[in-house]
């Protein structure tokens, strides 16, 4: 029965679909979703959900190496398929009913120094579930901030997508007026000799090519506008993540040198040098009061 039911598939085939990479005239794939989902060691595992069909209709996959290649109802079981051409699409009979393809994509996320990268194409909206443990996220260099989501949609996605697990994170104290400010620094680039001047902003050594950087500065000590400079020559960056308390700003320098980060300080910080000022002439008036007091002194004892 199921040699039947093969070489049906194949006269269907070449009767309905002329060319291996066309589409059903008038059809369209009726996905229902597509999920990606990636696991700690970089694995990725699909799931296309394909909606009831009222007639044959193709359905691409994802082009890479793939295996444990399944099709099965909502109950689990199994559903015939016939794959097309180099079987980058199935064609996917008519059914009452949603079927589920599933499969494992092989060595397409690379891990190159200490980043996880993906380069990805297919047309469809792609939602991509991300292990715990990641909570930034890079799309064409574009930096996103999961928090407490753990996944994104991308419409008809094509992307570059970068992570990183277990980011080096720096962080460093800035006490101002008795208030304390936290500094977080993540990256894998080598990052040292941090320093604050309420002048010009905040600077700190990046030793490496080509890493991401990522800032997260508090509003209430650092707010915008932004300019990032390295070695004094203004680069490109990112603040587009701010939740009210933090800004995260994400930079990728060339190469190694001195990061700069100016904004506009608070005005708590701005008016600390008119209070030194303040605190100066009060006590120059204390030791003026002083002097005339003894000089007044001595002038009676005189007399």
């Amino acid at each position: 029965m199921k040699n039947y039911f093969i070489i049906f598939l194949i006269i269907f085939t070449i009767v309905i679909i002329p060319t291996a990479n066309a589409q059903i005239p008038g059809e369209d794939s009726k996905q229902k979703s597509v999920q990606v989902t990636i696991s700690l060691t970089g694995e990725m595992q699909v799931k296309h959900v394909i909606n009831d069909l009222d007639v044959p209709s193709q359905i691409d996959l994802i082009n890479g190496t793939r295996s444990n290649l399944t099709v099965k109802d909502q109950e689990g079981n199994d559903v015939q398929f016939g794959q097309i051409g180099e079987g980058y699409s199935l064609l996917i009979l008519p059914s009452s009913e949603e079927s589920v393809i599933e499969y494992d994509l092989d060595e397409k996320l690379i891990l190159k120094d200490n980043v996880w990268t993906l380069d990805f194409l297919y047309l469809e909206s792609t939602s991509f579930i991300f292990p715990e443990k990641v909570d930034l996220i890079f799309v064409n260099d574009q930096p996103a901030y999961l928090g407490e989501k753990n996944g994104i949609l991308c419409h008809g996605c094509q992307m570059i997508l970068e992570y990183s697990l277990d980011e080096p994170k720096i962080f460093e104290n800035i006490i101002i007026h008795d208030d304390e400010f936290l500094i977080e620094i993540r990256s894998w680039a080598k990052v040292d000799q941090f320093s604050f001047d309420p002048s010009s902003g905040i600077s700190f050594k990046v030793a490496g090519d080509d890493n991401f950087v990522t800032t997260i500065l508090p509003v209430n000590l650092l707010s915008q506008p932004y300019q990032v400079y390295l070695d004094e020559k203004k680069i490109r960056f990112q603040n587009n993540f701010n939740n009210e308390t933090h800004v995260w700003i994400t930079m990728k320098p060339q190469n190694s040198g001195e990061v700069l980060i100016t904004g506009t300080l608070i005005s708590e910080i701005k008016i600390a040098p008119e209070e030194s000022i303040q605190l100066e002439i009060v006590i120059l008036g204390i030791v003026i009061i002083g002097a005339i007091i003894v000089s007044i002194f001595f002038f009676k004892r005189k007399k």
